[in-house]
């Protein structure tokens, strides 16, 4: 494992109870963050920061329960956070996968959900902590997109729809950001074999491993060190940049 610099920072990471964001949270600890997990699943969230903790004696890891698709738990959860240490990163990892059908067969419910949790939330968690990190003039946000935002998969428009938005999203705040010592970047992974399989069906999974040509799915571990990377001060030149993670799938 190359070593990767967070001496006392402070990482938030959505989604951090499971899959890809329990990894970043582990490799940011690996790279002496302390970090603070966001979920809405107090339960597996507080179980996840145990193991995090077991796995890394005398790290501080914090939990604090929020619902990204609701502005009003993002602001409570950013005032709770910040009171707890100034935050340096900020990797919005929640998200959902939605039903795999046909845009003509797609529930309107279920597109809202979507919308809900993959872009209006990533949205709330990104104006909320924007404002904290320019106000210190230091700051790292890293967008977990995916590569269905740059090709548009069959059968998941509403997830594609999604992360494509938050590829523009990530665009436009970093370049709004520029002039500060404020990065924001996105990362577009292929599929990587974590508990969001769980919401697809087999064939929508074996259409993404058809197309990627190293003709395997990403791992977690792999993911977490591009990102943790990229919430360093190492990162300084890069903003409003999109990073492939797709096995060759994608690579524009």
């Amino acid at each position: 494992m190359n070593q990767l610099d967070m001496k006392g920072r402070h990482g938030v990471i959505t989604g951090g109870a499971t899959g890809l964001g329990f990894a970043i949270a582990q490799r940011m600890l690996a790279s002496g963050a302390r970090v603070t997990l966001w979920d809405r699943d107090v339960q597996g969230m507080n179980k996840a920061a145990a193991q995090l903790i077991a796995g890394h004696p005398g790290a501080v890891v914090n939990c604090v329960e929020v619902d990204v698709s609701q502005h009003d738990s993002v602001v409570q959860a950013t005032q709770t956070t910040v009171a707890l240490a100034a935050v340096d990163a900020l990797v919005n990892c929640a998200g959902i996968t939605g039903p795999n059908v046909k845009v003509w067969d797609y529930p309107v419910d279920a597109w809202r959900e979507v919308m809900d949790v993959n872009l209006n939330g990533l949205f709330y968690c990104c104006r909320e902590l924007s404002a904290h990190m320019r106000g210190r003039e230091f700051g790292r946000i890293v967008n977990i997109a995916s590569v269905a935002g740059k090709d548009g998969n069959p059968n998941a428009s509403a997830y594609s729809a999604s992360k494509a938005a938050v590829i523009a999203l990530t665009k436009s705040l970093g370049k709004e950001l520029a002039d500060t010592g404020v990065r924001v970047n996105c990362v577009t992974p292929a599929a990587v074999k974590t508990a969001i399989f769980d919401q697809m069906t087999p064939e929508h999974i074996q259409f993404m491993l058809s197309k990627i040509p190293m003709g395997r799915f990403g791992q977690p571990e792999e993911i977490a060190a591009m990102v943790t990377w990229l919430c360093t001060e190492d990162c300084s030149f890069s903003t409003g940049a999109v990073f492939d993670l797709s096995g060759g799938r994608s690579t524009y």
